[in-house]
């Protein structure tokens, strides 16, 4: 008997002991990046917000103010690595949402993998994963911290927005396919397609969502922080005569009310959804270890760019979001504690207001007509008599095609500075830097530094163009908005922090878009991402 009862009092001290010595973390992390979403938007609406969304992150979160993007390009899928990696497309390599090899002159997206297939839609053809992506993901980490028991997930309508945040080793990642109205995965991963997500999809809430049409929240005369409803600065749907409410959608082909979803705010409350489901269907934050999900919200973005930031659609999108926000930071308390989970809330970059509007406002504004790879080409081709020596303008960079440049009977740096010439003589740019002899260009910081943050040398352009304030290549189109430059109106993001172990508070310190990463890392106790080139600001948090 006695010895009955010293083997279960020490068996009580070891599973006390074990359990004393388990590292304190919150039972699930929810990253939520918000696409296109410029700091300001958080103080520009923040009259009409209710208490219980974006003010509730502000009021009993941490704020940090002055955070930036400190590389170029500033697009989606730089953005969402960079977030999770710690790290900047010269080292991750996304160095933009898409790039043409260098080396083997092919066009690659950054979530393409030629040796996977879609899940979910039984569709044939190559689909997605985070083969491109060259380092590990603060998500990554934590599944190698734990020994791959902590659960991650990605949910974005973006395949992009999805994959690169939830990194290599995720259990899955999900996106929305937008010819069939559900959400899909991909083989990479080992379970792309549990029952959980079949019956999702199965209830059709995006389809129902999108019958219900789009009008405005409150009386049109209340949107005093936008133009007018009917405005030369916005685009229209390919059915609208003109872009004003209301809008009914219920007569709309099934096709194109699949579409439709990801360019009006019901897309956010769709992705809310499916992350709701993913958490009860996988049982995220009910394990011995902590979970995380990856929640992009990408409506923002497609809305930002078709009706730009001074438009009635974009302020009703945010009042909505506020309400989705809101909502989830409810369903979060009921189900994981108040106090047990832990948020983070930023933006993969801004957004540009549009060139029209400023410059009928009296602010120098354009759109970059002139810099397009045909006419490169063409003005190259008059003074070397060589055909295509350019071989792609996109990202803001210029890549030669070597092979062309080769042939040609005058030497490589002659064209290469021939080029860079022609650019520096056209509208609307500032600076273009060859980056291959980068201190022949005077270029001020911060520029500088995200310049070579920037590039990576088999798939970035090296002749970068840093177009002027308030100009850039939207494609031609003169409505809406765009990003992708170094400006604050492009690179000045949110970073909000809420819940475990998060004091109320802001700074007004610089924090790098780098630096999310590294204080995650810091506040779970585990490594940052390999490549990461960010600092911890948790001692901004503690202050």
């Amino acid at each position: 008997m006695r010895k009955l009862v010293s083997f279960l009092v020490f068996a009580f001290i070891a599973l006390f002991s074990c359990r004393t010595r388990q590292v304190d973390r919150p039972k699930i992390v929810v990253g939520i990046v918000i696409d296109q979403m410029r700091w300001d938007y958080l103080y520009r609406y923040n009259s009409r917000f209710g208490n219980d969304g974006f003010r509730r992150l502000l009021k009993d979160g941490f704020e940090c103010r002055n955070t930036f993007i400190n590389y170029l390009p500033s697009y989606t899928g730089p953005g969402h690595a960079c977030i999770y990696t710690g790290s900047v497309p010269s080292m991750n390599g996304i160095a933009g949402n898409e790039w043409t090899d260098n080396v083997t002159g092919i066009d690659h997206y950054c979530v393409d993998d030629s040796t996977v297939k879609i899940t979910g839609d039984h569709q044939d053809g190559t689909s997605m994963s985070p083969a491109n992506l060259l380092t590990t993901t603060i998500t990554d980490e934590l599944r190698l911290a734990t020994n791959f028991k902590s659960r991650v997930y990605g949910v974005a309508l973006k395949d992009r927005a999805s994959i690169l945040p939830a990194g290599h080793l995720a259990n899955a990642a999900y996106w929305y396919n937008d010819k069939t109205g559900n959400f899909v995965s991909s083989t990479y991963y080992k379970n792309p397609t549990p029952n959980w997500l079949a019956e999702f999809n199965r209830r059709r809430e995006g389809d129902e969502l999108v019958k219900q049409g789009w009008d405005l929240l409150y009386d049109k005369e209340s949107y005093t922080q936008s133009t007018a409803d009917d405005n030369s600065y916005e685009g229209a749907f390919d059915w609208e005569a003109k872009p004003v409410f209301p809008r009914r959608f219920d007569t709309l082909s099934v096709r194109t009310r699949n579409g439709l979803i990801k360019s009006i705010p019901a897309g956010n409350t769709f992705s809310i959804k499916m992350a709701k489901a993913c958490i009860e269907g996988e049982q995220l934050g009910r394990g011995d270890e902590t979970d995380f999900i990856t929640l992009s919200l990408s409506s923002t973005d497609y809305v930002g760019h078709r009706f730009g930031p001074n438009s009635i659609e974009m302020e009703d999108t945010y009042l909505r979001l506020d309400r989705d926000i809101a909502d989830f930071l409810k369903y979060l308390d009921h189900r994981f504690g108040r106090n047990h989970y832990l948020v983070f809330l930023t933006a993969d970059h801004g957004g540009a207001h549009n060139p029209h509007f400023l410059t009928d406002n009296k602010v120098p504004a354009g759109l970059q007509t002139e810099a397009t790879t045909a006419k490169l080409n063409a003005s190259a081709r008059e003074v070397f008599g060589v055909d295509s020596l350019v071989m792609v303008n996109e990202n803001y960079q210029v890549s030669l095609n070597e092979s062309a440049v080769s042939k040609a009977t005058f030497d490589r740096e002659t064209i290469r500075a021939s080029i860079v010439e022609w650019l520096r003589n056209m509208d609307g740019i500032s600076y273009v830097i060859d980056m291959e002899h980068l201190d022949r260009t005077p270029v001020p910081e911060p520029i500088r530094t995200m310049a070579v943050n920037g590039y990576n040398r088999n798939r970035s352009g090296s002749i970068l163009i840093i177009p002027s304030p308030g100009w850039f290549d939207n494609g031609g189109k003169p409505t809406g908005t765009t990003h992708g430059t170094w400006n604050p109106y492009d690179t000045h993001i949110p970073l909000l922090w809420y819940g475990w172990h998060i004091q109320k508070g802001n700074t007004s310190e610089k924090v790098y878009m780098t630096d999310i990463a590294p204080t995650l890392a810091d506040l779970l106790s585990i490594q940052m991402p390999n490549g990461c080139i960010g600092a911890s600001k948790l001692n901004l948090m503690k202050k």
